[in-house]
C-alpha cells in the first residue's frame, strides 16, 4: 500500500550574478537538461516554472539575485537518488561557482497530500519554520528526514 502523501521540496540560493549574466552560463545553460532528468527520474511528479520553463524567473524575495526551485516527489529516496545520483550531482558539485551563502536553511522538506500541489507562500512558511526549529515533521531536510503522517483509516 503506498502512501497517500508526497515529498514538497523547497531550495532557495543567492546567485553571484543575474541570471542572464555570463558567468552563469554554466548554470543556466544546463537547467533544461537538468529539469529534464528530473521529470524522467523515478518518483518525480511536479516542479514550478514560469514562462522560461524553469523558475530562475520568479522572484519571491526583495533580493532580484535570490532564486527559487520548489519540486514534489513520491519519496524521499526518490528525491535523495535524483540529487546524488544522477548528472544533476556534477552541477550541484560546482554551485559555489553560482551560489553564495545564503542566512539560514536554504533546503526544506514537508509532506503534502498526494494531488496537491504546494504554494510558494507554504513553501516559505515551512522553510521559515525550520529556521525557527529545527527539523521536525512539519519542517525537515534530507540529512534529518520524518516519514510521512500515518494516515487513519475513516470509520463508519
Amino acid at each position: 500500500m503506498t502512501s497517500g502523501f508526497r515529498l514538497a521540496q523547497l531550495n532557495v540560493g543567492r546567485t553571484h550574478y543575474p541570471v542572464g549574466d555570463p558567468p552563469m552560463t554554466g548554470f543556466t545553460g544546463r537547467l533544461a537538461e537538468i529539469n529534464a532528468l528530473a521529470e524522467a527520474t523515478p518518483g518525480y511528479i511536479w516542479r514550478l516554472q514560469g514562462d522560461s520553463g524553469d523558475a530562475t524567473g520568479i522572484h519571491v524575495f526583495d533580493d532580484p539575485l535570490a532564486i527559487v526551485n520548489l519540486t514534489v516527489w513520491e519519496s524521499v529516496e526518490q528525491l535523495y537518488a535524483f540529487t546524488y545520483h544522477t548528472d544533476h550531482t556534477e552541477v550541484f558539485r560546482l554551485r559555489r561557482l553560482w551560489f553564495g551563502h545564503w542566512p539560514g536553511p536554504h533546503l526544506v522538506l514537508w509532506w503534502i497530500p498526494a494531488g496537491t500541489i504546494p504554494t510558494l507562500d507554504e513553501a516559505l512558511a515551512r522553510l521559515d519554520r525550520l529556521a525557527a526549529d529545527g527539523p521536525s515533521p512539519e519542517a525537515f531536510t534530507l540529512k534529518v528526514t520524518f516519514p510521512p503522517p500515518v494516515e487513519t483509516p475513516i470509520r463508519a
